[in-house]
């Protein structure tokens, strides 16, 4: 390695030129909504580009103090939090025989949970439709919306947790079992502490997808059901005239998912690292 690409730390400036790049690229739509929320619509309007000149902070306090918002607000965050819950359990309740148990067709199983990965809600759109309102009476609720997202975040739960379950030295089960623990008593007080960093990943993985989500709940919920990134787009079309609140309402919007993320970032790596190890 030459002098030149250690003084970047082990890469060379091309690869430092596209990371900047890429970076620039991600933020940038997100700083420029978060400042265009702090002008006014004749600031954007005659330079959409320049910074605020003066800061106008009435958009953001208008988005705070709207009803819907929070009403959007609460949905999101139910849902979510349902969501994870479910995703994480059951993904780790399935993960566990197969990263502890010897059984005929253990690895035909685990294939279908990776195949799993391959199969976008967005092709099951109109039977999760049919299933949830028809079968179910689920239609325009949190569990209608959160159990097909839990169902569609169980793959890549049960691809990453299964590997942190694996590494978990047989000794220590054994021991154990003579001190005489049970199966469950392994999984719930053995097992799940030992596999925390998977946890923590997987869940803020399902809780961020579903944050996100926009399908799903367009075809399930109406009215006072609907979740934020649907209020966005109900904002953006009743005030389409209003950019800058508009872009508030968008920033807002996206700040818990972000904040947490980020707030995660670093178990986040060390999980998905610990699941590739494994």
């Amino acid at each position: 390695m030459t002098a030149r690409a250690k003084s970047f730390g082990g890469g060379g400036p091309l690869v430092y030129g596209i990371a900047l790049v890429t970076v620039a690229i991600t933020l940038g739509p997100v700083i420029y909504g978060a400042l265009g929320g702090f002008r006014s619509n004749e600031q954007i309007a005659r330079d959409p580009a320049s910074l605020p000149d003066p800061w106008v902070f009435s958009n953001y306090t208008a988005v705070l103090t709207n009803e819907a918002f929070w009403r959007y607000a609460v949905n999101s965050t139910v849902i979510a939090v349902v969501t994870t819950v479910v995703a994480v359990l059951l993904g780790v309740m399935a993960a566990y025989p197969l990263a502890r148990y010897d059984f005929r067709g253990r690895e035909a199983l685990f294939t279908v949970f990776v195949l799993g990965l391959l199969f976008p809600a967005a092709v099951a759109i109109i039977p999760l439709f049919i299933l949830v309102t028809r079968d179910l009476s689920l239609g325009n609720t949190w569990w209608g919306v959160a159990l097909p997202q839990a169902a569609f975040a169980l793959p890549l739960t049960v691809v990453i947790l299964r590997p942190f379950l694996m590494a978990i030295p047989r000794e220590l089960e054994e021991a154990a079992l003579i001190d005489g623990a049970s199966r469950v008593g392994i999984f719930w007080w053995l097992a799940l502490p030992l596999s925390i960093p998977g946890l923590v990943t997987v869940g803020v993985l399902a809780f961020v997808a579903s944050w996100n989500a926009y399908l799903l709940p367009l075809l399930l919920l109406q009215d006072d059901m609907r979740t934020l990134p649907l209020g966005v787009a109900d904002y953006s079309t009743e005030h389409s005239a209003d950019t800058a609140g508009v872009l508030a309402f968008t920033t807002i919007a996206m700040i818990p998912a972000l904040v947490m993320f980020l707030a995660m970032q670093r178990r986040i790596v060390s999980g998905l690292q610990g699941a590739v190890k494994g």
